[in-house]
């Protein structure tokens, strides 16, 4: 078949399902439900995100896993392979079509809703056969998109202070499809349906300043039922597009926050903390994180290379009021370009993998996170430096010692007065020997240690 036959084929199923007359939809610009922290398990499988999910994930409290592209890309073990699709059938390395759908309900089983990254921007820079056996060339995916079905602009992006460059033209040589083009959101909306009809919850829209707010929107209000949305745009001093545009799409990935963390992580002093949303997409807009897979291979944000100091910065994030915190989670690497250890099949504590998101602080901290819910910002110390603290109401109450000595102090909280349990220190099932006491006038006087943390929640 054809890809213009194919493409009427699925408009005239998509029609029949009531997807292409636009469908009013609400932009849902944090995650829905009272569980609002994600795991990224970057280019984990599928049959290993579901065990996560049900040994980790969900006894943790995390409300979403997000997991790595769900399409057909070109061969290779490099990372970056699996954002270059060629096809929308589930058939990377990942896993298949069955191990997708059975992850989901896994998580589900869980209490752990599943954003997919969607990779809808472009296609892939070559010709080959992809991983699950199509044969394409740069501008031809039979199924799915034509030479027309792409931009005209067959070039690299070179000017990202004009519009039209960076929307139209080539990402790092990626066929650039024509998000404008009626066909071509049609297909799309196709292909992210068929996700949320599997059970997916949400997307990651991947490269989204690549695309017109517009389109996006379009892509989405073909949708019966789109679901809970985020996009990645990279904020860029000067230039054209902006992460704001982008929030009456949903959440937006918001890059700026993770470079503040790194800045005061490493040296520039943790008290200016206290007016993080400063200068940032407003709170309700913003999906924070200390790194990503790109972030900690250019070198823009903390990594887990950073030790203490990466932790403490996801224990600031996961306390803090400020946006909705995205724990990532992928693999050691020397070669910016290595791709997972053993294709992906990820097992904490072997091969290399970080397991961020089951280390004792972490999940402490999401619980942390799901009790303050709602709770604004109280009680802020700070020693002018290296060490701070901050309450959430009567909820919760965490310090943080960045520095290299350990703290003693006495902290005023808004906390009843009662025995606690240090998240932060304890595991998640005994906190023998991390108990804290909360006096009558809710003062707590506690050993910090040196580049450590003390969380304390209701």
């Amino acid at each position: 078949m054809s890809s213009r036959a194919a493409r009427a084929t699925l408009a005239g199923l998509l029609a029949a399902a009531g997807i292409t007359v636009l469908a009013p939809w609400t932009s849902q610009a944090t995650p829905p439900g009272e569980k609002t922290v994600t795991a990224t398990l970057f280019e984990w499988k599928y049959d290993a995100v579901a065990r996560a999910c049900t040994d980790s994930l969900g006894p943790a409290g995390y409300g979403y896993v997000e997991v790595s592209p769900a399409s057909e890309h070109i061969q290779g073990d490099q990372w970056w392979t699996s954002y270059q699709p060629v096809s929308y059938r589930i058939a990377g390395r990942l896993g298949d079509r069955d191990a997708f759908a059975s992850m989901v309900e896994s998580c589900h089983s869980a209490g752990v809703k599943v954003v997919a990254d969607a990779v809808i921007n472009h296609m892939s820079s070559g010709s080959g056969t992809g991983t699950g056996g199509t044969a394409y060339t740069k501008y031809d995916y039979p199924g799915y998109f034509q030479d027309q079905d792409f931009h005209a602009c067959r070039k690299d992006i070179s000017n990202y202070g004009d519009r039209d460059d960076v929307q139209n033209c080539e990402l790092v040589g990626l066929a650039d499809l024509d998000t404008g083009s009626d066909a071509v959101r049609t297909t799309i909306a196709g292909y992210l349906s068929d996700l949320r009809g599997m059970g997916v919850d949400g997307f990651r829209i991947d490269a989204a300043k690549h695309m017109a707010a517009d389109d996006i929107a379009a892509i989405k209000g073909r949708m019966a039922d789109p679901g809970f949305w985020v996009t990645e745009v990279i904020y860029g001093g000067g230039e054209a597009v902006q992460p704001d545009e982008y929030t009456g799409v949903g959440d937006v990935d918001e890059f700026r926050y993770g470079g503040h963390l790194k800045s005061a992580f490493q040296g520039g002093g943790v008290t200016g903390l206290k007016n993080v949303a400063d200068g940032k997409l407003p709170s309700a807009n913003a999906r924070t994180f200390v790194d990503n897979w790109d972030t900690e291979r250019n070198g823009s944000t903390l990594t887990y290379k950073d030790g203490a100091a990466y932790t403490l910065a996801n224990v600031f994030m996961l306390a803090s009021p400020y946006g909705s915190p995205n724990v990532f989670s992928g693999y050691e690497w020397s070669d910016k370009d290595a791709g997972p250890p053993d294709g992906g099949a990820a097992a904490c504590g072997s091969d290399g993998w970080t397991c961020t998101h089951a280390q004792t602080a972490i999940t402490g901290m999401v619980g942390f996170h799901n009790a303050t819910e709602g709770a604004q910002l109280t009680d802020w110390w700070d020693n002018g430096s290296s060490a701070i603290a901050f309450g959430r109401g009567d909820k919760g109450f965490v310090a943080i010692n960045n520095g290299d000595d350990a703290l003693q102090q006495t902290f005023t909280t808004s906390l009843a007065a009662g025995t606690y349990c240090n998240v932060a220190q304890a595991s998640p099932d005994a906190c023998d020997g991390h108990t804290v006491e909360v006096g009558d006038d809710g003062t707590v006087t506690a050993a910090v240690p040196a580049q450590g943390a003390l969380a304390l929640h209701t």
